[in-house]
């Protein structure tokens, strides 16, 4: 693996003209072809497994005219306090509202509120629905101004008036504040760490044409795929993040093989050649995890891991052929200012930076003094951060997962005063309907088992009321709604669920007809069941093929198990955390976070699949420095130091540079986006700064050489991959010329 990396650096320092151009090319091409590509769709959005999903299909085949994916507008009409909708002028302003919302050419039907029973009890709210012909995605602005000038016609009149409904998201794309917040926080970062302009753009340029690779590809697939738009943000947020981080390696790689004399190529080789193996494994541990997701079995997971899997796999490609490339152009810009005198007066290796194994004098930099704390008091220290991870997990247990709808949004959005007013006006649990499905196609007298079943279930304790069913028109099957007492998120809800669907075996006796509960409430439950049971499933497969891939690397068997040990720990605190302020509203407002509820169903796995990917580049590069420092001699106690001594700065960076870049995603409005943006911060930090540099070398010190511990058999099986890159001695060594001899370096940083 080293050598085979060693020579790909060359060959991209070599030819680093023809590899920039080639980049160069694929954007252009990608560009072209996703800024000219037919927009994203919905993307597949079933669930195949669960109950709601079939009960779906069931009216897709039943009410084969029906228009199951258009869109609706609900417009909520509410009388000023002390009067009735149903007053004379009121309910001129409300019938004047629903005229002016059938004039649009996209509009199938509108429901008057008067004529549909859509009056509250007490006659101070109303509502009126619109049913669209066309799906959520392809309403018209047009459509969505003629809503909202019908409602401004009747606020004119004194009434409250506010919209809610699919046809009313306009979509919450990303703003750009978040990409502008990680990519600033970075180049400061990176700024600090490298001490040069160049060395800390270089990463940042790269990572983001690998960004816009990634990008335009999913665009231009999005059509074809069915690709959903969430995909792109998923692919940004890890593409920039990886990018940054793996070129960042390797350029510290570099700049370390520079200081130690080697020439610009042979530096190039050898830091492909180290740093890129570390990258590739990395790379591939976020792969296999995100491509894990499809074990769930939910295709739009799938999709949406895919794609990021595919970004990923794009940033290494960049960090192993476009870095090099780039090094070769501006071979001393990189460099730190003291090296560059250096060169310039003549020295190759500056005396600030220590040869392998040498010991620096004096205190040694942060990361030296950090590891020699944790070494001098390993067990007090383990035990500190395990516990400290322990308390920040207990919230886990807590978790509710649903899928939060427009009671998550600000209140300042009218979608959410329009479910508020809907829920005082006709109850909390109007806003989250249950669809009863009842197929009858094999009952003698099917209305009479419809009946039934619509009695036996109005009478469930938690049920408000019951609609009245609507046949298809075969006569042999029905749908009507229930409506519970309490709201959508509510665990009750939850519980009345599945009190129906317990009663289903008596029923389908008695009528001989069988019926099936749907709607976005059950939908969101059966999700949230189905997502917690694919979890263990997922953890093993995904924590395994890990392990297995790690034996490989470091040939060893308590590293791979301390390193997923390690993870689960980081990835329960950070679930907690996350409980802690979406769901109990712990300084919820700090985050701008307007409600809380239930944890959004998909979240715990998206943590899961995604930091452990991460959480291993931090294992990978930061133990990789250990074992080679343990390979070529050096105590296992002195290895850990050395491995800090290398690495804590650059992994401290990276890692500093992954919570910026997640963080800016908690600035957006979408609570999904919002709450994955503040999941992944919190838990690349407590994997990064507790895990991978307290407990691991906390635990490396206990463990001394019985770390480094493999069956003779084992060592046997697994085979040899050089990531240390020993096989690297072998070549020919390349000294550095002096800056006035006849070998110019192009574009030197000095000029």
């Amino acid at each position: 693996m080293a050598a085979f990396l060693y020579r790909l650096g060359r060959w991209a320092a070599r030819r680093r003209g023809l590899v920039v151009l080639l980049w160069l090319a694929v954007l252009a091409a990608v560009g072209v072809g996703g800024l000219t590509a037919p927009g994203a769709s919905k993307g597949d959005s079933s669930m195949p497994g669960i109950e709601s999903q079939r009960a779906y299909d069931l009216m897709q085949e039943r009410f084969p005219g029906a228009s199951a994916d258009g869109a609706g507008a609900t417009v909520v009409f509410v009388a000023p306090n002390g009067q009735q909708v149903t007053a004379t002028d009121n309910r001129a302003a409300v019938e004047e509202a629903v005229k002016s919302l059938s004039g649009g050419t996209q509009v199938a039907a509108v429901a008057d509120p008067f004529e549909s029973d859509a009056v509250s009890k007490d006659g101070s709210t109303a509502y009126a629905t619109v049913t669209y012909k066309v799906p959520s995605g392809d309403i018209t602005d047009d459509s969505r101004t003629a809503v909202d000038q019908a409602a401004g016609q009747a606020r004119a009149a004194g009434l409250t008036v506010e919209t809610g409904g699919s046809a009313m998201e306009a979509g919450e794309g990303l703003s750009g504040v978040a990409e502008i917040i990680g990519i600033s926080v970075a180049a400061v970062v990176l700024l600090i760490t490298f001490g040069s302009l160049a060395a800390a753009g270089l990463p940042l340029l790269t990572a983001i044409v690998g960004v816009a690779v990634s990008l335009f590809a999913i665009m231009l697939l999005a059509n074809p795929l069915g690709l959903s738009s969430e995909t792109s943000t998923l692919g940004m947020m890890l593409g920039l993040a990886v990018g940054i981080d793996y070129a960042l390696f390797v350029v510290s790689r570099y700049r370390e093989e520079r200081a130690r004399g080697r020439s610009p190529k042979e530096a190039t080789g050898r830091a492909v050649g180290t740093a890129g193996s570390s990258v590739v494994f990395a790379g591939l541990t976020v792969v296999i995890a995100l491509a894990g997701l499809s074990v769930v079995g939910i295709p739009m997971l799938t999709q949406m891991g895919l794609a990021a899997a595919g970004a990923v796999a794009v940033a290494v490609l960049a960090a192993l052929t476009l870095v090099p490339a780039c090094l070769a152009f501006w071979p001393n810009a990189v460099l730190s200012r003291s090296a560059r005198k250096a060169l310039k007066n003549g020295r190759h290796t500056p005396a600030a930076a220590p040869a392998d194994g040498e010991q620096e004098s004096g205190r040694g930099n942060l990361g030296t003094r950090w590891a020699r704390f944790v070494l001098r008091r390993p067990l007090p220290v383990l035990i500190l951060a395990v516990l400290g991870l322990g308390a920040l997990a207990v919230p886990a247990a807590s978790l509710q997962l649903g899928m939060p709808g427009d009671e998550a949004k600000s209140t300042s959005t009218t979608q959410r005063r329009a479910y508020d007013a809907l829920a005082e006006g006709f109850g909390p649990g109007f806003n989250g309907p249950l669809t009863v499905v009842v197929d009858a196609k094999g009952a003698p007298d099917p209305k009479a088992a419809v009946n039934a079943i619509s009695e036996k279930i109005a009478h469930t304790p938690g049920v408000v009321s019951v609609s009245p069913a609507n046949f298809n028109r075969a006569g042999d099957t029905a749908v009507f709604q229930a409506t519970p007492t309490t709201s959508p998120t509510d665990a009750k809800t939850k519980t009345l669920v599945t009190t129906i669907r317990a009663e289903r075996p008596a029923l389908e006796t008695g009528t001989s007809a069988t019926f099936k509960v749907t709607g976005t409430t059950a939908l969101n439950i059966d999700v949230a069941a189905k997502v917690q049971s694919a979890l263990v499933p997922y953890l093993v497969v995904v924590v395994g093929l890990a392990i297995v891939l790690l034996l490989v690397v470091f040939r060893s068997v308590a590293v791979p198990l301390k390193a997923a040990l390690g993870f689960l720990l980081s990835v329960l605190a950070a679930l907690g955390t996350v409980v802690l302020v979406f769901q109990q509203g712990h300084l919820a407002s700090l985050f701008g976070v307007q409600q809380t509820g239930p944890i959004m169903s998909l979240m715990p796995i998206f943590l899961v699949g995604i930091v452990f990917g991460l959480a291993m580049d931090y294992e990978v590069f930061l133990v990789s420095r250990m074992r080679e420092a343990y390979t070529r001699g050096e105590s296992a106690r002195q290895a850990v130091v050395s491995g800090f001594r290398h690495s804590a700065r650059v992994v401290v960076a990276a890692a500093l540079i992954m919570v910026a870049v997640f963080s800016g995603f908690i600035t957006e409005s979408g609570s999904m986006i919002k709450m994955i943006g503040f999941g992944l911060a919190t838990a690349v930090l407590l994997d990064a700064f507790v895990v991978r540099m307290t407990i691991v070398p906390a635990v490396l010190a206990l463990l001394g050489d019985k770390a480094w511990w493999l069956p003779k058999w084992l060592d046997r099986i697994l085979p040899r991959v050089d990531v240390e890159g020993e096989g690297l001695d072998h070549h020919r060594e390349e000294r550095a010329p002096a800056p006035d001899h006849t070998e110019r370096e192009p574009a030197q940083a000095s000029r």
